[in-house]
């Protein structure tokens, strides 16, 4: 007879992580949170349609602090405690994503807006004659 696989055994060869770097996307349409080591190996992320969210309704606070929950709820159980933030978008998900990361246990060391500004932006088309 064989023997049954044990579900304890695999979760012993789990990483133990102890501090890390959060990732917090959000676009006007979508908030994602990508959560690495401090190598920036991704060890767990999520997205507002990853959590359910269909539509405009991946675009509202509530969908980016339900995505940073789900995904700082991974981490944590293995063990983080302290992370760096990077926040990049003009979205309205980044204060309450921030807020659910603090919520969730997760002590900051600093935050960072890696939002990226153009510097007079690209050239405009050219001129329309009819």
């Amino acid at each position: 007879m064989a023997k049954p696989i044990s579900r304890i055994s695999s979760r012993k060869n789990a990483r133990r992580i102890q501090k890390g770097v959060i990732h917090v996307q959000a676009t006007f349409n979508n908030t994602i949170v990508t959560v690495t080591d401090v190598e920036g190996e991704v060890v767990a992320w999520a997205s507002a349609g990853t959590c359910g969210f269909k539509g405009v309704r991946k675009g509202t606070p509530f969908a980016a602090q339900t995505v940073a929950r789900n995904a700082i709820r991974r981490v944590v159980y293995q063990g983080m405690q302290r992370a760096e933030v990077r926040l990049k978008g003009p979205g309205v998900g980044r204060d309450a994503a921030l807020r659910a990361i603090r919520r969730g246990g997760i002590l900051f060391s600093f935050i960072r807006d890696a939002t990226p500004i153009p510097h007079n932006g690209c050239r405009p088309p050219k001129r329309r004659r009819v």
